[in-house]
Formats: C-alpha cells, sequence, structure tokens
C-alpha cells in the first residue's frame, strides 16, 4: 500500500477513487476551501464527475502540508495554475516523494513542458509524466483505460507503473517523456477543430481529414522540439487524439461545438472551464514560428480564437492550399 496525494480535485478525484478501490491510502487537495466542503458534503464531486460515489476513506483537505510523507504526489492541475499549486505545497515535500504529473498542456508564458515547470519548483524530486487516453468520468468508474508513463528516472516510471496499475488501467512504460507531453499538449488545439467542424454540420470526412493531418502537424512540431515521432503513433499521440477529438466527454471538444455553432470563441470557453485547446493554440503556433515549421490547421485555428475570423473561412484556406505530397520528412 503506497500513500498518495493528489493535488487537484477534478480529474484527481477520479484517481483519487480508483487508487483508494487500489488499497492505497489516498489524500486529495484543494486549494479552494468552498470546493473541498461541497465534496465533503455530497461525497461526490457533482460538477465534473456526477454520479461517481466517493469512499469516506479519501481524505480531503485544503492544507497543503498534506503532501507530507508521501510516496507519490499526483499533479492533476490545470496547466495555468500548476506552478502556483506546486509553489504552495513545496515547502512540505520529502525528496523521497515522486511527482507525477497527468495534466496535458503547456506553461504559457514560458512555453515549457510541465514536468519541466515542476522540476523547477521541485528541483530535488523525481518526475514522471502520464500520457494517453483516460477521461475522468471513465477511470472514476473503473472503466478499462491503458496510459503510458515516461520519466528522465526508469526506475521510477516503473515504480508508478506498479504501484497504480490495476485490471481497469493498464499502464505502459516510455523513455520518450518529450513526447509524451507535448503529443497529450499539442492534440487539444486539433481537438478543438474537430468540435468546430462537428459543430457546423460537416461530415465524417471532414473529421478524420483534420485527425489525420492534425496528427501531422503536431508530429512535426515535437519532432523539431526533440520528441521521437514515434511516440506520437501510440497511446500518448494517436490514443489521446482520437478520444478527445471524437468524445463528449472533452472539454475541447464541447468548446469546439459550440464555436462552430456560432456561439463567441470566449463565450464557448468560459462556459465550458478548462478548455486547454485554446491556450495551447496560441503557445503552439507562437513555437511553429520560432522552429520554423508548419501547422496550418492550428494556424487557422489561432486566426478563429485570437483573431476573429469565421469557422467558414478558416476550411476554405486549409482545403485551398496549394497541392502537397503526403510523405512528410518525419516518417523518414
Amino acid at each position: 500500500m503506497a500513500n498518495i496525494t493528489v493535488l487537484g480535485c477534478g480529474f484527481g478525484t477520479a484517481l483519487a477513487v480508483m487508487l483508494n478501490k487500489n488499497g492505497h491510502k489516498v489524500t486529495a487537495w484543494s486549494k479552494y476551501r468552498e470546493e473541498i466542503e461541497t465534496i465533503l458534503k455530497d461525497r461526490e464531486q457533482k460538477k465534473l464527475l456526477p454520479g461517481i460515489k466517493i469512499p469516506e476513506t479519501i481524505v480531503f483537505t485544503s492544507d497543503p502540508s498534506c503532501v507530507s510523507g508521501a510516496d507519490i504526489i499526483i499533479v492533476a492541475i490545470p496547466s495555468k495554475f500548476v506552478r502556483d499549486g506546486i509553489s504552495k505545497i513545496a515547502p512540505f515535500v520529502s525528496p523521497k516523494s515522486v511527482i507525477l504529473n497527468v495534466g496535458k498542456g503547456l506553461e504559457e508564458n514560458t512555453y515549457n513542458r510541465l514536468s519541466k515547470v515542476i522540476s523547477e519548483e521541485l528541483p530535488h524530486n523525481p518526475v514522471v509524466v502520464m500520457a494517453g487516453p483516460c477521461h475522468a468520468e471513465e477511470v472514476g468508474r473503473c472503466i478499462p483505460t491503458t496510459v503510458v508513463m515516461a520519466s528522465e528516472y526508469k526506475d521510477m516510471a516503473g515504480y508508478v507503473q506498479e504501484t497504480m496499475m490495476n485490471p481497469a488501467f493498464r499502464i505502459y512504460v516510455n523513455d520518450d517523456v518529450i513526447g509524451c507531453e507535448l503529443a497529450p499538449a499539442l492534440k487539444n488545439p486539433i481537438a478543438l477543430c474537430c468540435g468546430i467542424v462537428e459543430g457546423m454540420g460537416l461530415g465524417d470526412n471532414t473529421l478524420a481529414a483534420l485527425m489525420t493531418r492534425g496528427l501531422t502537424e503536431i508530429t512535426r512540431l515535437g519532432v523539431a522540439m526533440g520528441a521521437r515521432w514515434e511516440t506520437f503513433t501510440g497511446l500518448a499521440g494517436v490514443g489521446d487524439l482520437i478520444v478527445t477529438c471524437t468524445s463528449m466527454h472533452s472539454r475541447n471538444h464541447r468548446a469546439g461545438l459550440m464555436i462552430g455553432q456560432g456561439i463567441d470563441v470566449k463565450t464557448a470557453v468560459d462556459t465550458v472551464g478548462t478548455v486547454e485547446g485554446y491556450g495551447c493554440c496560441k503557445i503552439a503556433h507562437s513555437l511553429a514560428q520560432l522552429k520554423g515549421v508548419q501547422i496550418p490547421i492550428i494556424d487557422q485555428l489561432y486566426e478563429v480564437c485570437f483573431e476573429g475570423s469565421l469557422p467558414k473561412e478558416s476550411v476554405l484556406n486549409l482545403m485551398n492550399r496549394p497541392s502537397k505530397h503526403e510523405k512528410e520528412p518525419f516518417w523518414n
């Protein structure tokens, strides 16, 4: 049995429920006292995980010292709040604790991968990252899910694999940390695009094309940033791309659906909540310019989200691009 603390009570609650069923001692932390009080009152995360009852044996707290003595600290916080959350618990973290980041994004101002953000705040702790298709709604109900763990500390990735794996949660290990962070982060703008085209009433052909060419774009950018292209063909890439682009569990997909139906971008994002693809679109757009990489789909999403272009115009712009050969450099 491991002593596990989960930071964040959204996806973190789903993981807490699953790990509690595994027999681990689980504590969940949120900096929002009101959120904790509501969960304790209802024993349910009604806003994000309705219908999933939370066992009394899971401790919920807003006290950052709860991380003291944890074997594993799971960071399940939206990307824009990761640094702030880690800074709050840092004084109480033992150097023996393994930090597992399950968030999928990049830091807005620095463009850093989240593992780097965490390491800057906790330089003495090994960091492991999780990627793959894993919607909270299904993890919390113990529906079969498969993910991948990656770390510069290979033994730590194996430790997390051994500790967290169960019949409903299969874990693989991968040593491409960069790819396992970039693929899940960069797929979010593509999922936002897929929601938009569905909201516009376009068909399966369009959706399939977006997913396929979107995979090409995020692989191209990922490779330019040091990832291996093979990682994008696995759970962290194709696996996560499929589930996020097609499922109504996906906040990116839901926000895109609203935008495609004519709702203002900011209104759609504010209504849905955390839409990682919205902020990551701007980051990816800037990174591609820095790296000299072409990402036309994400560039058109940037025009829709931040320059006021209409989705219909962006679709036409993509379809009217100059003729190309399908072969791409990263397949060589």
